[in-house]
């Protein structure tokens, strides 16, 4: 069995390929899964360069992100059988309801991650496959997907006729202004390649503003918006955007803030004028739970959703998706097929 592992954090040459005689046998509660495909997402860049907040075990198989189909289960499992397709939980033990520091586990970090040929998982770290998704399709799901779907249906859910504010081209925001659409919100989003611009009309945004040619661009959002301001506000550019997100959220808009910081703007910083300006509610997530993303998959089955896949790579070309992740900004997820 060929499995990729984190043995030099720090540089992507560091992630190295393994191979071993055989694949993994299931516990009593366990299924193993033959892996078809893995995505990438910005926390597996944070975790090899130890910027993430959990720090990878020595030798771990990294990326969280992946599908496959179950080929062996233990004696205890009801909740799979062999043939059935499936992708890995961001975090395998958080079921439903908020999280708490004892689930807080994931693949990829403290836990084996999903870059082998075959893995073990617990029943319980796994979710169905909607049916007419592709194994590339299905592997974009469990990160971005979840997050996206929090986001618009979590504490406070976006309402039919509201507007959605989205930033960017990242696969998190495409879901998002998927989902915000089949929710019947109105989507506004913004991108600096003014080449994207058609293809967000296409995923359903009703607008799209040029941020790079509109440094304030939350006064456009708020123009587009009749000034009345976003209802909701995905935010997923932290520091580098969260004062014009601010700016563009309407009087009693929620801004639901995905990315907190980073190494080179460690801090959030939001001007007393800016927080004048509205009533504005913020609430930090971090992905979501196993129950979250089994409503998700049933939205994504009843709509007949499909991710969008920037490129994908093959299994012994991971450094190259690596690379390829971390040059620019991909339009949607960018993938390594498995098997």
């Amino acid at each position: 069995m060929r499995s990729y592992h984190i043995e030099t954090p720090g540089t992507v040459d560091g992630i190295v390929a393994r191979d071993t005689a055989a694949r993994p046998e299931p516990g009593p509660t366990d299924i193993v899964v033959r892996v078809h495909a893995v995505s990438l997402n910005r926390r597996d860049l944070m975790i090899l360069d130890g910027s993430y907040p959990l720090k990878a075990a020595p030798g771990v198989i990294p990326v969280s992100d992946g599908a496959g189909e179950v080929v062996a289960v233990g004696e205890e499992v009801t909740r799979f059988t062999v043939g059935d397709r499936v992708t890995s939980t961001y975090f395998p033990r958080w079921i439903d309801g908020r999280i708490t520091p004892a689930l807080i586990d994931q693949p990829g970090a403290t836990l084996p991650g999903m870059l082998a040929e075959y893995v073990r998982l617990d029943q319980e770290a796994a979710v169905a496959v909607p049916a007419h998704l592709s194994w590339e399709e299905a592997a974009c799901l469990p990160c971005a997907g979840v997050t996206a779907w929090n986001a618009l249906t979590g504490a406070d859910p976006v309402l039919p006729g509201e507007t959605v504010l989205t930033l960017g081209t990242g696969a998190l925001s495409l879901f998002a202004v998927r989902f915000a659409k089949i929710l019947g919100a109105e989507v506004v989003a913004t991108t600096s390649r003014p080449a994207m611009a058609d293809r967000l009309n296409a995923l359903g945004a009703d607008h799209v503003v040029d941020h790079a040619r509109n440094p304030a661009w939350g006064r456009a959002v708020r123009e587009l918006t009749g000034g009345r301001g976003a209802d909701l506000v995905v935010e997923t550019g932290g520091p580098d955007t969260i004062e014009q997100s601010v700016r563009a959220t309407g009087l009693y808009g929620r801004l639901v803030l995905v990315a907190a910081g980073g190494p080179r703007r460690p801090s959030l910083e939001i001007s007393t004028d800016a927080l004048a300006s509205s009533l504005v509610s913020m609430r930090r997530i971090f992905v979501g739970s196993r129950t979250q993303f089994e409503g998700m998959n049933r939205a994504i089955t009843r709509n007949g959703l499909r991710p969008v896949v920037d490129r994908v790579f093959a299994f012994d070309e991971v450094h190259e998706a690596y690379r390829h992740y971390a040059a620019g900004a991909p339009f949607g997820k960018v993938v390594i097929r498995v098997a």
